[in-house]
């Protein structure tokens, strides 16, 4: 590995010549990597409501649909409307029952019913169907397109078009997070560290690892929008520590010799284990949302481990050469560093460390009380703002047509006319349902089967298979619809078992429960492997339990916030703050109780070797924690999406409970068990043969940091 090290160090501008030329390549792959903004494409295939949207997809075109409201236009204008939108690219058919009155069907012998589903004083109701899935390029550019050409006149809504929306919405502030998270954390940086140029320097090396990790992206196909607004910020946040380390090494080697390339050598060699080391948590915590049923979470995971090894590569290649090229300049702008010394927070910690462990046992309590009831919400329509096209059409069909849902039922197309009509009128008495569609509904005993036109059968019968549309007054997510769905679900397996309720409400149902199932085995996996990797690094069955243990309980605080605040937060927060926050913070008590280790190998006893730990872990520490606050915490402000406003606040409050908990509770418990440690540690106190020998070799730098 020095060899490795003084290879890079000789060949700097090297170095930095093949990092710009990859720059091209990764370029390349982010711009053809496909963005999903659907959250529920993610939901597993077998379920049954995702196996009806292939159907409505694959027989009745009707995977993508959009309700259209068009106010103020009469029968002959509405005509010519419905001609237009139907020329438009990406719109499959506009279905409206004015098309076909005039050729087949008077007015006045459609039911009541169905006429008040499609005309309420001068609104109609269109059903348009899109060619591609939801999140298509081809569905939204037909949605903009529509919306562009009718403006104020044309509310659509659905799925669709909110996807539209986000997507829309997310194009135009990624950017700005970028920018936020890049400013602030120049700013923390710039305070923190003893260089006003190196800020600059660390952010550019890991400005090449994002885009590197972002290009990659390409061989995964596509990635969901959540993961392509955060990757860049998280990963900032959470690869910073690996670029101070090697700095603090280099300046650690400096002090030793004066050739510069001897000393970055030496600093690569000793760097490369510790960081790797380290990172073996944060990658754990990210590779564990890949355990996650909703697929969301893989994506999520993969991107953020990758990311996590490329900044690793970019430390030991990348960042070290451009220190060497800059560093006249980074050593003419030193100046003094506002953290404190940390001999008051030491001395607090050790004096008074019984009172620690009482905060620590009573904290639990309103901690898992307010985890556990915090309130979530599954509505995607609430994760963006409310004054959106799409949220505005939605309240508009509401408000004029009584309809928050549609449930696409799927069901064979086979059965008897008096049953389907009897299951037709059980689920319009279900509670919140408004008005059903169907076939035989819609024809009624009075119409003969063969005076219909096969435009209209083609709505509701194809390949074996008719569908049933129940508009719902309930919106998707809430208890009363999940009620809702159950019912009809009841209903339509009486007359077909292999029947499926489709659409919104039905995919939003199944999200529910499986991501009440996903926390729960994210969290185990997460916590298990985390535990694993520190049981390897301390050949210690104590220090697991009591690291994780600590850091348990700043996440537990993090997410009973909430609660306590009244906040609802979105699903996905609660399903990978956990993660996020262990991987990225155990960190921290790695390097505290490392530190602690050494100290007590050194011959102090246990309280000494605490003041000592404290005050020289405190600093990189709460950098790494600034760090991190400020890159989420910016982007946490300024963000109008709530799901990623929700995670960003929750990932910067994280950080700094996290820091809280490390600084002042762990040593207390290190302390306190200190006897239990030396038991069931290996080689606790003293330094195992291997490291003896070398003992001259080994500084309190070689920490994970």
């Amino acid at each position: 590995m020095k060899r490795f090290g003084r290879f890079i160090a000789k060949n700097r501008i090297l170095v930095l010549i093949v990092a710009v030329f990859l720059l091209i390549p990764s370029f390349y792959g982010y711009v053809t990597t496909g963005i999903n903004y659907d959250l529920l494409s993610y939901l597993p295939k077998e379920l049954d409501s995702t196996k009806a949207q292939d159907v409505l997809t694959d027989e009745f075109d009707a995977g993508a649909v959009g309700f259209l409201v068009i106010d103020g236009m009469d029968d002959k204008h509405l005509n010519k409307a419905v001609e237009e939108i139907s020329d438009i690219k990406g719109v499959e058919k506009v279905d409206w029952i004015g098309k076909y009155v005039e050729d087949t069907i008077p007015r006045e012998m459609i039911p009541e019913k169905i006429r008040d589903q499609v005309y309420n004083g001068d609104s109609t109701l269109l059903l348009v169907k899109f060619s591609g899935e939801q999140a298509s390029k081809s569905t939204q550019y037909a949605i903009g397109k529509i919306n562009r050409t009718f403006r104020k006149q044309a509310f659509l809504s659905g799925t669709a078009s909110v996807l539209n929306d986000t997507k829309d919405l997310s194009e135009q502030e990624t950017p700005t997070y970028v920018i936020i998270a890049v400013v602030l954390s120049i700013i923390v940086l710039s305070l923190t560290m003893r260089s006003t140029i190196i800020p600059i320097i660390f952010l550019l090396s890991i400005g090449f690892s994002i885009a590197y990790n972002l290009g990659s992206n390409v061989f995964l196909g596509e990635i969901s929008y959540v993961t392509k607004s955060l990757a860049a910020v998280l990963q900032l946040a959470v690869t910073m520590d690996y670029s101070i380390f090697l700095l603090h090494r280099y300046e650690e080697e400096l002090g030793v010799t004066d050739d510069k390339i001897e000393a970055m050598s030496e600093a690569i060699k000793k760097t490369v284990g510790s960081i790797f080391g380290s990172s073996l948590t944060t990658i754990a915590g990210f590779l564990a949302l890949c355990s996650m049923k909703i697929t969301l979470g893989r994506d999520i995971g993969l991107v953020m481990a990758k990311g996590v090894f490329l900044g690793i590569i970019v430390t030991v290649t990348l960042l070290p050469a451009l220190i060497l090229i800059f560093d006249k300049i980074i050593h003419r702008f030193s100046h003094k560093t506002v953290l404190p010394e940390f001999d008051k927070v030491a001395n607090l910690v050790t004096n008074k460390y019984k009172l620690f462990i009482a905060i620590f046992l009573i904290a639990f309590i309103p901690a898992i009380y307010g985890q556990r009831n915090v309130k979530l919400y599954y509505d995607l329509t609430l994760s963006i703002p409310q004054d959106l096209p799409s949220i505005v059409s939605l309240n508009k069909l509401k408000d004029t047509f009584d309809m928050r849902t549609t449930h696409m039922i799927v069901l064979k197309d086979n059965i008897p006319y008096y049953k389907s009509k009897e299951m037709i009128d059980r689920i319009e008495k279900v509670k919140g349902i408004n008005s059903v569609m169907a076939y035989d509904k819609f024809v009624g005993p009075a119409v003969p089967d063969n005076f219909i036109s096969d435009d209209i059968k083609d709505v509701f019968k194809k390949g074996g298979h008719q569908m049933i549309v129940a508009n719902s007054k309930y919106k998707s997510g809430s208890d009363e619809e999940n009620a809702q769905i159950d019912s009809i679900n009841k209903i339509i397996k009486e007359y077909d078992k292999n029947a499926m309720i489709g659409g919104e409400g039905a995919l939003t149902k199944d999200l529910i429960e499986i991501s009440d199932v996903d926390f729960k085995n994210v969290n185990f996996v997460s916590i298990l492997a985390v535990f694993a990797i520190i049981l390897i690094v301390f050949k210690s069955i104590s220090l697991p339990a009591i690291l994780v243990m600590a850091i348990e309980l700043a996440i537990f605080i993090n997410m009973g916030v909430p609660y306590y605040t009244g906040t609802v937060i979105p699903f996905v927060a609660s399903i990978v703050i956990g993660c996020i926050q262990l991987g990225a913070t155990v960190d921290y008590a790695i390097l505290m109780t490392t530190r602690f280790r050494e100290e007590i190998r050194n011959g102090y006893d246990k309280f000494e070797a605490m003041r000592i730990t404290v005050k020289g872990s405190a600093k990189s520490i709460v950098t790494s924690a600034l760090t991190f606050f400020a890159a989420t915490v910016g982007v946490g402000i300024i963000a109008s999406m709530e799901l990623i406003k929700s995670l960003c606040i929750m990932m910067a409050r994280g950080a700094l409970i996290s820091m809280g908990v490390i600084l002042f509770i762990l040593p207390s418990l290190l302390l306190v068990l200190e006897k239990v440690i030396s038991f069931t540690t290996l080689h606790w106190r003293e330094k195992p043969d291997y490291l003896k020998k070398y003992k001259d070799k080994f500084k309190k730098s070689d920490i994970p940091a």
